[in-house]
């Protein structure tokens, strides 16, 4: 009866488990370079969730004239947000109030000459106000910890 017991009780972890491991989302970091033609904007997405951490790193890299274009990030409700205007270097952190899909915007409409872009961002995600790294340690433990307990438990004779 307490094998049966046992077995039950890590039955119903492994279920939950499975079940909160299926609603996490991953980080991501990303490094990109590319090219801002002349009178060009270009756009990049971020699919983001609320409680997340953002923080954007870029450098231009240019013409002789100098080296600025306008940045800006357009929320999901369609609102503008950190708009830079002649900007060269930005480190912009933020957390995400609203879930959806942001767009980075990077415009280089009033020069003659292409500039080059490298670009680094990283997404945090959190779950239940912690970082997503610090839960998963915690679950991998407590897995672990009934892992050893139901091992305990099968092994004593009755």
């Amino acid at each position: 009866m307490a094998h049966l017991k046992a077995c039950c009780l890590f039955c119903i972890f492994f279920i939950i488990l499975t079940a909160l491991s299926s609603s996490i989302r991953f980080g991501q970091a990303t490094v990109a370079s590319f090219t801002v033609r002349a009178g060009e904007e270009t756009t990049r997405p971020l699919s983001l969730a609320i409680e997340d951490r953002v923080a954007i790193k870029f450098t231009v890299v240019g013409g002789q004239s100098g080296s600025t274009l306008d940045f800006w990030m357009t929320c999901p409700n369609g609102t503008d947000k950190a708009v830079y205007v002649d900007i060269g270097n930005l480190d912009y952190r933020f957390v995400c109030d609203k879930e959806g899909e942001y767009v980075m915007h990077f415009s280089n409409i009033g020069s003659l000459e292409d500039m080059f872009v490298s670009l680094n961002y990283e997404v945090q995600h959190y779950i239940l106000g912690m970082p997503q790294m610090l839960f998963l340690t915690m679950v991998v433990v407590l897995v672990c910890v009934a892992a050893v307990a139901v091992f305990i438990l099968m092994g004593k004779r009755h």
